[in-house]
């Protein structure tokens, strides 16, 4: 009897979910496709690891709005570490900074603010004044400061950025992009924790005004803890967002999108898309003896090897036991070895790909051994 065409459309497409099912078996790592959002511009990054989780032209050069206040506090913060600034220390308001357009904290000329009140004024309520004010104060006026943002920008790796005031009004030559405001949100979080924590403030009350952080997130979602929003015609609506869930924290940047509610939708969309289906771990920590080295002519023989840095991988969410580590340490070590000095890597891999490569250092000197030592170690290795 001939075979309907029916019962012959069955078996192809059984034929079908049996490749499939071959396919999968021998390629079980299955990451559901970054999630499409309405912006320019985004980047979804571990904070731990700095694993890239998903992109859309994050290199792209934009105008960055308010969002370029993470940088005017970040310079603000280290010059309170530095010594140079304290948090009850009065500012003096100008006449320019109280009549800087734009959103306000609401300072009045000639008047006399604490450092600590105008950093809440831009981390929370976005003021353009407060922006200015503290510019002046630190640097004496706002071109030095934003030379100071520059100098920092190098510092940290934004290639991609130059700042030429305080506020993010727009100007032809101010602009950074998502990767680079990743990269300096992870400094700000990681260098100052303590200041950090005013970005989940969801309101400040100056001079009897009490305005909410434009911050949506903070009521929505109570694993987000900052950071920025940002609009203006030029640059549209953005935001850096940054949440925390048990120990995994993530960052997202949007640029570009229509409207206050769509950067807050979109960057919260990141934000689960990435906390959904990735994880990250901590598999070793720095100044941790992960392997002992033979040095050879040393008053010691064995040098106990570590990182300089702790290691974090970001990967796919119940993948952790398909890791693989290696450690590779340099063969004939010589004294003296400084301690810091590089003898090899430690390498981790996924399903084959590379997923982090750190060098292998001393963690102690070894000074030349004497001369029995040495003696003896040459007679050792004219014999290997």
């Amino acid at each position: 009897m001939k075979m309907s065409y029916f019962f012959k459309h069955i078996i192809f497409l059984a034929s079908l979910l049996f490749f499939t099912t071959i396919v999968n078996a021998e390629n079980p790592i299955l990451i559901p496709a970054a999630p499409s959002v309405a912006a320019k511009s985004f980047v979804l990054i571990d904070f731990n690891s700095g694993k890239v989780i998903a992109e859309k032209n994050a290199d792209m050069r934009l105008s960055p709005a308010s969002l370029t206040k993470i940088m005017t506090v970040y310079v603000v913060f280290r010059e309170l570490r530095n010594g140079h600034l304290t948090l009850d220390e009065k500012v003096t308001i100008s006449k320019k900074a109280w009549q800087t357009p734009g959103s306000r904290m609401f300072v009045e000329v000639n008047k006399q603010v604490s450092v600590e009140n105008l950093i809440h004024g831009v981390v929370i309520q976005s003021g353009n004044d407060a922006s200015v004010a503290l510019a002046e104060h630190v640097a004496g006026d706002e071109g030095t400061f934003a030379a100071m943002m520059n100098q920092q920008a190098q510092r940290l790796g934004m290639l991609d950025s130059h700042f030429e005031n305080s506020t993010g009004l727009p100007t032809k030559n101010h602009y950074t992009t998502a990767r680079d405001l990743a990269k300096l949100t992870t400094a700000v979080i990681s260098e100052f924790p303590d200041y950090y924590r005013w970005d989940s403030e969801k309101e400040f009350t100056f001079n009897n005004i009490t305005q909410p952080n434009r911050n949506k997130l903070l009521w929505r979602d109570k694993s987000v803890d900052g950071v920025k929003t940002g609009y203006t015609e030029k640059a549209g609506y953005c935001m850096v967002a940054s949440a925390k869930r048990e120990e995994m924290r993530l960052i997202s940047v949007v640029m570009g999108t229509a409207s206050a509610n769509a950067r807050a939708n979109e960057s919260q969309t990141l934000l689960n898309y990435g906390f959904r289906f990735f994880e990250t771990h901590q598999l070793y920590k720095a100044q941790t003896a992960l392997a002992d080295a033979r040095v050879w002519k040393g008053d010691s023989k064995q040098l106990p090897m570590g990182l300089n840095e702790d290691l974090y991988v970001t990967i796919p969410r119940r993948h952790y036991n398909d890791l693989k580590a290696e450690i590779n340490i340099d063969k004939k070590i010589m004294a003296p070895v400084k301690k810091g000095e590089s003898f090899g890597s430690v390498n981790v891999s996924l399903a084959g790909e590379e997923l982090a490569s750190k060098p292998l250092v001393a963690l102690k000197a070894v000074n030349k051994g004497g001369f029995v030592d040495r003696f003896y170690d040459d007679a050792m290795l004219m014999l290997e």
